[in-house]
Formats: C-alpha cells, structure tokens, sequence
C-alpha cells in the first residue's frame, strides 16, 4: 500500500529515521558506558520496544502498570516502572506481572509506599528491586534530600524480600547530578553498594554527567517539535507525522485539514500552533478544534487542492502516540507495517 492510499488522520512511523535515532543514541549510550533504558511511553508499541532492545537497551521503562503489562505481553522480559504503585489492586497485578518476567525494577518515595511492595514482593515469592525516587527539583513526586533518600535506601536494603537498587530521578539536570552525587556518598557512608543511578529526559540526553549509570529517554525515538525547538534534534529527525487530508478550501487564506485537537492533541508547550508541515517547512497548523485543523503556509493560502494529503510534524509525540489504535510504519511512500499502539490508554 502507498501512504496515499491511508485513510485519514493517520499516524505514521518514518523507519529511516526511527532506526537512525535509535541507532545514534544507543552509540552515544555504549560509547559512556551508561545502559540505556528508553522510556516507551513515546511510542506504546511493543514492537518498536524490541527494536530499541535489539540495537542495545537493557530493558525499558513504562510509566504506568498497565503500560508494563503491555509490553510484558508483546515479550520485553526486563521492565523499570518508576512510579509508586499504591492500593492492594494494583500490588496484586504488580505481582502477577513479577511473576512472569525476567526482570522487573520499581521506585517508591516512602515507606509506605515500600512496604506495600514488600508485601507484594513476599506473596510473589521473588525478590524485587526497589530505587528510591527523588525529587531534584520537579517537586511532582520524590524524596526532597539526599539524607531523606538514603534513610529509605536503608530500610529497602535491611528488608528479605527487597533489594536497594539505587536512586532515580528526572529530569537529570545539573540540579539532579548534584543531589545524586550527595546521595552516594552518603549511601556509601551507610555501606550501600552495588547501586545503580538512573536519569532521564530527552531534552537533556545529550549533556548528562557521569553520575549517571542509566539514562531514560523516550521521545528521541521520533523527536517532534518540543525537541527540535529545545535544540537536541532536527527537523530531519522527526519520525512520526500525522497524514491529514484537505476537506476544504472555501477559506481567503486558509486551508482545513482534517487533523485538528483529537488528531493532534492541544498540547502547544510554547510552540506556535499545533504543528508544522514536514513537506513545506514555512507550513503551519495554526489554529486547530476538534477535527479541524487550519493550514497556513508563511502566512498566506497553500497551494493545496481538496483532498490532498499533506503531514504534520506534531508539537508532543508522546501524547499523539495515545490518540490512535495503529500506526503506519512506512519507508519512502510505502507503507512496510501496521502496528497496534497495545498501550495507549493504558492509564492504570
């Protein structure tokens, strides 16, 4: 099938440049010595998840249970979901998911947080990692300070069932490097060894310090707007577009798509408008409601007949990915796959 050919909207996958980036990353990763675990909230699908493990990745990360179990089923044995897991549901499907896979690695910011893991841990049978999560500076979830953090590495490592895995942050920013580097020596002080250190953020994957023994990227799978703008990517190196077609042009200066906020998502992150043209770099999506989308090129009217197709370079890949069922993997004008987005919607 041609890309012409698709029903719109759709969500494509350039494999040119997915494989690029992946490719680029996992390099930049081995050449440091740090394990990349890329963060699969971008893209929810377990196929690209094998190919970010088959080009180097340890494992991945999910950001919700639900995600995890997703890419459990699509046959990634090795998962990290720094997120606390709270609530004797969800503790009982955290440990049917320990149960099946090789690997799994969690985070929690208390106590009470981490005994409800050992619990958890104690009635799986099996012992489970636990990283203390800290807050440097995002104040959304964390342990404030390095001697708050490394009480509850303290406690995490004198539990049977628990092993201290070490301390996870994001974003890794100067901020971070610094409490991280604190949190060491004194979790070495309290004889804590054999830990890890895991950071993330797309925006700053190309700058992290040597603290860091893990590193959790996600967009830089597709990049987009946000991190092109925040300077880590091109525009050459966006992999994901939405197709839209033309369904109107009744407008004096304008053409409608038929890509607008459910295409698209409303999410706009300091960027003008809702995305840009991968054709036509002065084309822009500048205004956008619910399914219409409207297409400016330098200001003026584009030359585009109804029912053209053009794509969009979205502002965020990561909530575009969680608006759709499939993508289109394609290679120049062919469309090669169609993939399930098995974990969008996956909030729980």
């Amino acid at each position: 099938m041609k890309i012409a050919e698709l029903e719109t909207p759709a969500l494509l996958i350039d494999l040119d440049r997915l494989e690029r980036n992946l490719e680029r990353w996992q390099r930049f990763c081995a050449e440091r010595g740090v394990r990349n675990r890329p963060h699969v909230k971008t893209h929810k699908i377990p196929e690209v998840a094998r190919m970010q493990v088959e080009s180097g990745a340890v494992g991945v990360t999910c950001q919700k249970l639900g995600e995890a179990e997703a890419m459990a089923d699509g046959g990634i044995g090795d998962l990290f979901l720094p997120y606390n897991v709270v609530g004797e549901a969800k503790l009982e499907r955290l440990s049917g998911l320990h149960r099946r896979v090789e690997r799994l690695r969690v985070a929690a910011d208390s106590r009470e947080v981490g005994e409800g893991l050992e619990r958890m841990a104690a009635k799986a049978g099996k012992p489970l990692e636990v990283m203390v999560e800290c807050d440097t500076g995002m104040h959304r979830v964390g342990i404030g300070s390095p001697e708050a953090a490394v009480e509850l590495a303290a406690w995490i490592a004198s539990r049977a069932v628990l092993k201290f895995a070490g301390f996870c942050t994001y974003p890794a920013n100067d901020e971070a490097t610094a409490f991280m580097k604190k949190a060491v020596r004194l979790a070495g002080e309290r004889g804590l060894s054999d830990f890890g250190i895991s950071g993330g953020g797309t925006p700053g994957m190309w700058k992290f310090s040597e603290v860091w023994t893990e590193y959790r990227a996600g967009t830089y799978a597709y990049y987009d707007r946000i991190t092109v703008a925040a300077g880590v990517a091109s525009p050459e190196d966006c992999a994901l577009t939405v197709l839209a077609s033309v369904v109107s042009t009744a407008g004096e200066a304008w053409v409608t798509v038929d890509a607008g906020t459910k295409a698209l998502s409303s999410d706009q992150y300091g960027q003008t408008g809702f995305g840009t043209l991968l054709e036509e770099p002065g084309g822009l999506l500048v205004r956008a409601s619910e399914e219409h989308g409207v297409l400016q090129v330098r200001g003026g009217k584009p030359a585009l007949a109804l029912g053209a197709k053009v794509r969009v370079v979205p502002n965020h890949a990561c909530i575009v990915s969680n608006l759709y069922d499939v993508a289109y993997a394609v290679r120049g004008d062919e469309v090669v796959a169609q993939w399930r987005i098995t974990a969008r919607g996956k909030l729980q």
